[in-house]
């Protein structure tokens, strides 16, 4: 559970759906936030037991709790910090780099990761010589309104193409479901050393 890696790409409805329950409740029985992060970036947080969120042995009160309730049956032999204070300070040097808006790898988080990847493959292709080409020197305007104009109509014809792509795989996908046919795979072309060296000049 702790070791949750994101979804494959051809990855089934009910490995999906799966795949999110896991996610939830990891998210819902991690470490309670109990304060803003204050000027510093500094937050405390304490253990999901005292949240009444689970039953666990080390915390006594926590096992009056409703049998609903999910129950650590293994305690730690030596607690870590979070058992046997209840609370602790989370510096801001703690996941400065990795913290996200979204729990990693959950449903919203991976909308969002999707999201984020397609602006960068819209960066790339509107800025790829060999389509819109935005690169330096590409509008012969002065000032702001002309070229963002301009921008703005590569933009939108970039998106119109990512319909357009949309809607022919779609139509794809749905003919083959039809007929019963699994999608064709590309066969790759592969030469050999002994093809190379018995190639004529």
């Amino acid at each position: 559970m702790f070791e949750l890696s994101p979804l494959a790409r051809d990855a089934s409805a009910e490995k999906v759906a799966a795949h999110d329950e896991q996610a939830a409740e990891l998210a819902r029985y991690k470490l309670g936030r109990l304060s803003a992060k204050d000027a510093d970036g500094y937050h405390r947080v304490t253990c999901p037991a005292l949240l009444g969120k689970v039953r666990c042995p080390l915390r006594e009160a926590s096992m009056m709790l409703d049998l609903t309730r999910p129950e650590v049956i293994s305690p730690p032999e030596h607690p870590p910090t979070c058992c046997t204070q209840r609370s602790l300070t989370v510096p801001p040097q703690v996941n400065a780099k990795t913290a996200q808006k979204h729990d990693y790898p959950s449903r919203s988080w991976r909308r969002s990761f999707a999201r984020r990847t397609g602006v960068e493959r819209s960066n790339a292709r509107v800025k790829d010589p060999a389509t819109i080409d935005i690169g330096k020197g590409w509008c012969r305007l002065m000032g702001l309104v002309g070229p963002t104009l301009f921008l703005a109509v590569a933009l939108a014809v970039r998106n119109l193409a990512i319909a357009d792509a949309f809607e022919v795989r779609r139509a794809n996908d749905e003919r083959r479901q039809r007929v019963g046919r699994a999608p064709r795979t590309r066969r790759r072309r592969r030469t050999t050393l002994s093809d190379l060296v018995g190639a004529s000049p």
